[in-house]
């Protein structure tokens, strides 16, 4: 009896270690497919990141320079000169 119980047993084990390597290939390809979703995301997101600060330095600059351009109050003359 043991010598046809062996073989059932090495065929249920070699099923399991099949089945788990299927469940293991699967996971391993979600997880592929969910990194490269977030690796598209990531580079949107940097793409978006340096138009925010392009654009803010820019209205930094108009800003600067529109206080340039217009005399402060510090430096108007008082009417009476």
């Amino acid at each position: 009896m043991s010598t046809t119980r062996a073989p059932d047993a090495l065929n249920e084990r070699l099923e399991a270690l099949e089945s788990r390597i299927a469940y293991q290939e699967h996971w391993l390809d979600t997880l592929d497919q969910a990194v490269a979703a977030q690796e598209t995301r990531l580079a949107k997101l940097e793409r978006i990141n340096a138009l925010m600060q392009q654009k803010i330095r820019e209205q930094q600059r108009a800003l600067q320079e529109g206080d340039a351009a217009q005399p402060r109050p510090e430096d108007e003359l008082p009417p009476h000169y």
